[in-house]
């Protein structure tokens, strides 16, 4: 008869334990284990799936603590104290890899299974550091002896191959969910789905697209025969311009072009996780890791305000020098503000390799934006190079906001011809002066585009 908790009156797990493993007592379990990132549960299941289906008397079964402040483990489930590990119903998230459905993944799995007579169980749960999920964690227990050791090694080796060959994030864009809590659609990881940019989508000057995709396109393209040669096969590039002048649409374009490098975006507030960021990179490489208005954390060292600051930067230094020189990492940093970055980052290469410029659109560039900001508009080619004059030192995002703007007015009068000037005028009025300077702000504006607007008519 299987013992309970008198508690609960449930199954206890290491009775379950003592049972599958016979006359072998419990205390001389020899196990072994290993971690890895969160973007591996659902094809850490898989692997567990796949080599335990080889052994038709596996029998899967959940397990359930009290107190999951840390990750539970084989010794704590035979442990036979006030906070017993329970044997209950199997209890699964739905986690969102980026297909058409999510995969369902077990929260805490326990497999007993026999390997030619030799008794063994396997363990999946969540890495669990201060209630805080840290990564997913396997182990396996097998009786002491060579046998036992011998087939832990081979299993282990299996679950690592065949999570490596599998990847379901490999290739996508992905991000850490800035939540603790582990459980949830999710898991950890949020999938974008970002609009595909085509090259003619973007519109920089011909030097700044050249520059662009030497040290890009044509690095990525060179990688391995790079490798060949003894050579660092990891790259830092550097996007600095004003704001609104395309940094972040470049990079969509890139995650779009690069389909089989797995890209990780790192916004200001997710800092905190660079550790994990390059561990996911390392681990689904060839990658490419953003870190947008890196100037946050990567601030001249006087400027900086608390010692929490230099120890964000000190940690971005020692995660881009710990990379080995053959990882397939490529590193893209954004920022409006170059003059403010520590010299430790921007002057070394070997962390940024290349700075890129993103100026301004000039008078060619501006007429490319029109054109592209106004699909689905008719307008003429004269009213065109009206607004070509009208939007000089604008930016890509306050053209792009223009165009939107005058449609709402040719909606508002509810006419269905062509765009006309006094729609343009009526909008450019509205974004350069109604809201005043903090409007002009928000929209990348500078005083000097507010300036000409009433001279270029």
């Amino acid at each position: 008869m299987k013992k309970k908790s008198k508690k609960t009156g449930n199954t206890l797990a290491h009775t379950v334990l003592r049972e599958h493993f016979g006359k072998v007592p419990v205390e001389s379990l020899v196990t072994a284990s290993r971690t890895f990132p969160l973007t591996s549960r659902v094809d850490l299941q898989a692997a567990c799936d796949q080599i335990l289906k080889e052994s038709p008397q596996a029998k899967l079964i959940g397990v359930h603590a009290q107190y999951t402040f840390q990750t539970l483990t084989i010794a704590q489930m035979l442990a036979e104290d006030s906070n017993p590990v329970l044997v209950g119903p199997l209890q699964h998230d739905e986690v969102d890899i980026g297909e058409a459905m999510p995969a369902r993944c077990l929260k805490n799995g326990l497999w007993l299974s026999m390997e030619k007579k030799t008794p063994f169980a396997v363990v999946v749960t969540p890495a669990e550091q201060h209630g805080r999920s840290t990564g997913i964690h396997i182990e396996i227990a097998v009786p002491p002896g060579e046998a036992g050791d011998e087939f832990s090694r081979t299993f282990l080796s299996r679950i690592e191959k065949l999570v490596n060959e599998t990847g379901s994030y490999r290739g996508k864009i992905i991000s850490l969910e800035a939540s603790h809590n582990y459980s949830g659609i999710g898991g950890g990881i949020k999938v974008h789905k970002l609009r595909k940019v085509n090259r003619e989508d973007v519109i920089l000057p011909e030097k700044t697209l050249r520059l662009l995709e030497r040290n890009i396109h044509d690095f990525v393209s060179k990688r391995d025969r790079l490798q060949k040669l003894g050579m660092a096969s990891k790259k830092g590039v550097l996007f600095y311009g004003p704001p609104g002048t395309g940094k972040t649409y470049t990079v969509h374009y890139l995650a779009s072009q690069l389909a089989k490098h797995t890209t990780l975006l790192i916004t200001a507030e997710q800092v905190g996780l660079l550790d994990e960021y390059f561990q996911l990179a390392r681990f689904l490489q060839p990658a490419m890791l953003v870190i947008e208005d890196v100037d946050l954390i990567a601030r001249e060292r006087e400027h900086m305000r608390s010692a929490c600051e230099e120890s964000l930067l000190n940690r971005l230094l020692n995660e881009m020098d710990g990379l080995r020189e053959d990882a397939a990492v490529l590193f893209v940093l954004t920022t409006n503000r170059p003059e403010q970055l520590e010299a430790a980052l921007a002057s070394r290469p070997g962390r940024i390799d290349q700075a890129i410029e993103f100026p301004l659109p000039d008078e060619e560039g501006r007429r490319k934006l029109v054109h592209l900001y106004s699909r689905g508009l008719a307008v003429t080619d004269s009213l065109v190079e009206v607004i070509v004059r009208k939007t000089k030192k604008a930016s890509p995002a306050f053209i792009k906001e223009l165009m939107r703007r005058s449609a709402q007015c040719l909606l508002y009068e509810q006419q269905n011809g062509p765009l006309q000037q006094d729609h343009v005028e009526t909008a450019l009025e509205e974004m350069l002066f109604s809201g005043g300077s903090l409007n002009l702000k928000l929209l990348g504006a500078g005083n000097e585009l507010a300036a000409g607007f009433g001279t270029s008519k």
